[in-house]
């Protein structure tokens, strides 16, 4: 520990994110990156930005970007907010919406960066215990609480909540902000955009990371009552004015306006996870059932650590989470059908050993 460092940052226990190793020939099944690329429009819409007005800042606002958003998901623009990835809006999230002065609540098994961001900005927080079925259960939530974060498909079962579900749980806990992570939503779960007309106290993340394949540009943004917008623009203009590139607003907006090549890639996505659950279960694997880009199994005779250890010799890295609850699952990522193929002979391999 630095002497120099304060004491919330000595108490911190970051997040840690999927290997990103440089390694030849690698099937690398492990950040839930989509495998078919970005869509071809957004690729040409940042070509084009490449040039000399890069020497100017990007819009503040990101007008352009929030307006396609509003236009897609048919809300006003004033009820949209842009970022530098779902993460940082999530992180302005926690920091502006949740009141630290009961804790907040979240899944035991999710999304790593909550417990995170809670100790970041000094929210207390406690984890609501998934059912025996790997599953949440609305009613859990109720009492009293700072705010509540859901991801849905939840983060590491790929297990999604119904609408309904997501309106019953807005409806326990109406003074406070509920945040729907929908980093996932796109690959077979039905999105609470549509709610945030009808619940004040609702907001809803998206990514461009996974169904967009645009890990890499880093833009995520929000959707919610024009109060919850405002909250997240008072912490961003607080923090970093300017978030997102003119690159990265031109992508984005020529992404979210090409729903042909989202709806071309997520199909391919759910009938390879499909496909590729059915083979696991022929080889003894048990598949939660994922709305998801991944699908995390458990194999009753072979431990998640020893699966992943010979899986890394054979060039193929899955992710092997060490929360307590699923410390005996591998979490795979839905790569193509060729790499489900060679995962499949691989684990065919290893149990023939």
């Amino acid at each position: 520990m630095s002497r120099f460092w304060n004491r919330r940052v000595a108490a911190l226990h970051p997040y840690i994110p999927g290997e990103q190793p440089n390694v030849a020939d690698l099937l690398k099944l492990n950040t839930n990156e989509l495998p078919y690329g970005p869509s071809p429009r957004a690729l040409d819409a940042m070509r084009a930005a490449c040039d000399d007005t890069l020497r100017l800042y990007p819009d503040p606002t990101a007008k352009h970007l929030c307006e396609t958003i509003a236009k897609t998901y048919d809300v006003a623009p004033d009820c949209v907010f842009v970022g530098n990835g779902s993460d940082e809006v999530l992180a302005h999230a926690f920091r502006g919406l949740i009141s630290d002065e009961a804790p907040m609540l979240f899944a035991d098994v999710s999304y790593g960066f909550y417990p995170v961001y809670c100790g970041l900005f000094d929210q207390p927080y406690r984890t609501i215990p998934l059912n025996g079925r790997y599953e949440i259960d609305i009613e859990d939530y109720a009492g009293e609480c700072g705010g509540i974060a859901i991801a849905n498909p939840n983060a590491n079962t790929g297990i999604a909540l119904s609408l309904d579900s997501i309106a019953r749980l807005a409806r326990l806990q109406p003074d406070r902000t509920v945040i729907i992570d929908e980093a996932y939503v796109d690959f077979g779960a039905e999105s609470a955009v549509g709610l945030t007309k009808e619940f004040n106290n609702l907001l809803v993340v998206q990514t461009l990371s996974k169904s967009r394949a645009l890990a890499g540009l880093r833009v995520g943004y929000a959707i919610g009552h024009p109060d919850l917008i405002e909250g997240l623009t008072r912490v961003k203009d607080s923090f970093n004015s300017y978030p997102l590139s003119r690159i990265a607003q031109a992508g984005a907006a020529a992404s979210i306006e090409d729903g042909a090549w989202l709806e071309q890639c997520t199909k391919a996505v759910k009938q390879t996870r499909e496909e590729l659950s059915r083979s696991l279960k022929e080889l003894g694997f048990q598949v939660l059932p994922s709305c998801a880009n991944f699908i995390l199994v458990h194999h009753p005779r072979h431990e998640a650590s020893n699966l992943s250890r010979q899986l890394r010799e054979r060039s193929i890295i899955v992710r092997h989470l060490n929360t307590p609850r699923i410390q005996d699952w591998l979490r795979i990522s839905i790569g193509t059908d060729a790499e489900s193929a060679r995962l499949i002979e691989a684990l065919h391999d290893i149990r023939a050993n």
